[in-house]
Formats: structure tokens, C-alpha cells, sequence
């Protein structure tokens, strides 16, 4: 099996199994488990690059905006907003990297083996979430 269909092995299956509310740890872990050590996310062209320990591999999906655009400035209770919405399971993926974008986050890195999300803005904002540890069977 390839790196790239070890992903995307991964992805489905962490996708048949994440709870509604609350998933994103359960995906993270399975992901982890497929061997991926970091996921970092460029917006708004939505293009992940996955690191694992055999190699790296990149997606990309469709980009939030086309064309020229000035940047959010960068809004800590928006993006905080918009964590929260995602976590009480009340926005779809593509809607929390449309909030996430609005709040001026321009990239966030998933560092899987610390478990944790920094999100960061075009000056160097920052901001960081851990997430709770949980136990998923294969």
C-alpha cells in the first residue's frame, strides 16, 4: 500500500467512526496511528500536506477564494467561535475553514504526537488548542 492510499485508508475510516460532536480527536488519532506525525493546513488555498514517517503527501482541495483578496486581520474570538461550532459538531469541515479564514488564519499545524492545533495569522499571530487523548480500536 502506498503512503497515499494509507491516508486516504485512514481518512475513510476515521470518517465512518467520528462522532458528530467532538470528532475531530477521534480523526486525529486514527490518522495518527496510520503513522502521520503532523498535518499542516495552508489557507486559503486549502492545500494539506500530511507528513507521515514514510514520506509526505499533499491534498488539495477546492481553495476558499479564487482571484485577489485582502486578508482578515486576524480575530482570536472568531477563530475561538468558529473552534467551538466545529467542536459542538453545529459547522461541516469546508464551513469551519470558511470561519477560520474569515478570522484571519492564513495556516494551522496539527502536531499529532502533542496534540496539538496552532492556528496563525499573516503576522505572526498565533494561537494554540490542545486536545484530549482518545482510544480508538482497529
Amino acid at each position: 500500500m502506498t503512503i497515499t492510499e494509507k491516508l486516504i485508508e485512514a481518512q475513510k475510516y476515521a470518517l465512518s467512526i467520528r462522532p458528530k460532536i467532538g470528532g475531530f480527536p477521534v480523526l486525529a488519532e486514527v490518522l495518527r496511528q496510520a503513522g502521520i506525525q503532523n498535518n499542516h493546513w495552508s489557507l486559503p488555498s486549502c492545500q494539506s500536506i500530511y507528513l507521515m514517517k514514510e514520506g509526505s503527501v499533499v491534498q488539495q482541495v477546492t481553495p476558499l477564494v479564487s482571484g485577489t483578496h485582502e486578508i482578515p486581520k486576524f480575530d482570536l474570538e472568531a477563530l475561538i467561535t468558529a473552534i467551538r461550532t466545529d467542536q459542538e459538531g453545529r459547522s461541516t469541515f469546508p464551513e469551519f475553514l470558511q470561519s477560520a479564514w474569515r478570522a484571519g488564519v492564513v495556516e494551522y499545524n496539527t502536531d499529532l504526537s502533542l496534540r496539538k492545533v496552532t492556528y496563525y495569522g499573516v503576522n505572526g499571530e498565533s494561537y494554540f488548542e490542545e486536545y484530549p487523548a482518545v482510544d480508538v480500536k482497529r
